[in-house]
């Protein structure tokens, strides 16, 4: 397990959980960010900001954001 701001672009990973505070929580499983959910990282821009797809949907989401999504 390790988290989504470490994973390389290009590959899908299972979401397998969430850390934060709850309203980190909260807002990442708004977006669409839950255990069992399939992500995968189209690109790190380098520049702070990771650029995924989640069910279909492309999101841009901080590094810091990223950090608290663990996938395996």
């Amino acid at each position: 397990m390790l988290p989504l701001s470490m994973a390389g672009a290009g590959g899908r990973h299972m979401i397998s959980r969430v850390t934060g505070k709850e309203d980190m929580r909260q807002h990442l499983a708004d977006l669409g960010f839950v255990p069992g959910e399939q992500v995968e990282i189209i690109s790190d821009t380098g520049e702070g900001n990771v650029i995924v797809c989640i069910k279909d949907t492309r999101l841009g989401i901080t590094s810091q954001m990223a950090s608290k999504i663990m996938v395996d």
